[in-house]
C-alpha cells in the first residue's frame, strides 16, 4: 500500500521520492526546451533540480526535528506533488533558489521554540532571508516572521529585536562591497522593485489564475480543520502551527503582490504540505488514506501532463 510506504522515513523513501522529482522534472524541462539545445541549459536545469531535491529533503527534517507531523515521509510526498501540480511555475528559476534559502531560515526559526542559543537562530534567519531576497525581493516580507517569532518566544530580550538588522546588514553589506567591485551597484535599483499586483492590475485573475486560486483556498480550509482538530493539544504544537500558518499567509500576500504569469506559489509549499500531512494523519481508516493518496498523485499527475502540452 503508497500509504503504509510512505508512512515510515526509511532511505529507499528518499531515493524513490528523487528519482519522481527526477523524472518529472527533467521531463518537464525536454518540452519547455523549445529552440534551445540540452547542453545550453543542462548545468542550470542541474542546479535548479539540486535545489528543489534538497529543499524536499530540507522539508522532511523540519517536520522530524520541529515534531510538525508524526514521523513519516508525508510532507515530502505531499510537498513534491505539488511540485508536479505546479510544474508550469518551474520556470521561475530564481523562486526556486530563494524558495531553498526560506526554507532553511523557516528551520532556523521553527528552532526557536527551544529558547537555547536565540540570538544565533535569529540572526541565521535573517541571513538566510536576506539571501533569499537576493534572487526574489519580496522575500524580505517574511522578516515579519522573525519578528512575530521573537515576540512570541522571547520578547523580553531587548537584544533580540536588534539582531534581524545585524543578519540583514551583513548580507547587503556583502553584496555592495562585491557589486562595488565590479561596478554593478544598478542591481539594488534594478532587482527590489516589489511589485504590487494585485493594486495595479484592473482584473484579479491577472495576479491569480484559477488553479492558484483553488490551492489557496483548500489549503485554508484543511488548515482550519487541523486547528479544529487539535485545538486541545499542548500548546507547543499549536504555537508551531500558527507560525507555520504565518508562513502561508505571508507567501499568500507575496503572491497577491505578483502578476499571475511570475507567482511564487513555491513558498508556500511547505506550510501547505505541514498542515495536508496533519490532516492525512487524522483519517484512521488506511483504506481511505489510500484513496486520498491515489487521487492526490492522479490530480497532480493529471495537471502535469495538461500542462505540458
Amino acid at each position: 500500500m503508497i500509504s503504509s510506504f510512505f508512512g515510515k522515513t526509511k532511505p529507499i523513501n528518499y531515493i524513490v521520492l528523487a528519482i519522481i522529482l527526477f523524472l518529472f522534472y527533467f521531463t518537464n524541462v525536454f518540452f519547455q526546451l523549445g529552440e534551445q539545445r540540452i547542453n545550453e541549459v543542462i548545468t542550470l536545469e542541474i542546479l535548479l533540480f539540486a535545489a528543489l531535491l534538497l529543499s524536499t529533503f530540507i522539508v522532511n527534517q523540519i517536520v522530524r526535528t520541529e515534531k510538525a507531523t508524526e514521523f513519516n515521509s508525508y510532507a515530502m510526498l505531499f510537498f513534491l506533488l505539488l511540485i508536479i501540480t505546479f510544474s508550469d511555475e518551474l520556470i521561475l528559476q530564481n523562486v526556486i533558489f530563494a524558495n531553498f534559502f526560506l526554507l532553511l531560515a523557516f528551520w532556523r526559526i521553527l528552532s526557536i521554540k527551544s529558547t537555547r542559543n536565540v540570538k544565533h537562530k535569529i540572526f541565521d534567519a535573517s541571513l538566510l532571508i536576506a539571501l533569499a531576497s537576493l534572487f526574489y525581493d519580496w522575500s524580505l516580507a517574511f522578516m515579519l516572521l522573525v519578528f512575530f517569532v521573537i515576540g512570541a518566544y522571547d520578547r523580553k530580550t531587548f537584544k533580540n529585536w536588534l539582531v534581524p538588522f545585524i543578519g540583514m546588514g551583513t548580507i547587503f553589506i556583502l553584496t555592495f562591497t562585491v557589486l562595488k567591485l565590479k561596478g554593478s551597484l544598478g542591481f539594488f535599483e534594478e532587482h527590489y522593485q516589489f511589485s504590487l499586483g494585485l493594486f495595479t492590475t484592473r482584473s484579479f485573475f491577472q495576479v491569480l489564475n484559477i488553479k492558484t486560486l483553488v490551492y489557496l483556498i483548500l489549503t485554508i480550509v484543511v488548515s482550519v480543520l487541523v486547528f479544529v482538530r487539535l485545538r486541545n493539544v499542548s500548546g507547543g504544537k499549536l504555537l508551531l502551527l500558527r507560525i507555520v500558518f504565518l508562513i502561508f499567509v505571508l507567501g499568500t500576500g507575496v503572491i497577491l503582490f505578483t502578476p499571475a504569469d511570475a507567482s511564487p506559489v513555491l513558498i508556500t509549499f511547505f506550510p501547505a504540505a505541514v498542515f495536508v500531512t496533519n490532516y492525512f494523519e487524522g483519517i484512521k481508516k488506511p483504506r481511505l488514506q489510500e484513496m486520498v493518496l491515489i487521487f492526490s498523485m492522479i490530480v497532480a499527475c493529471s495537471l502535469f501532463a495538461i500542462h505540458l502540452k
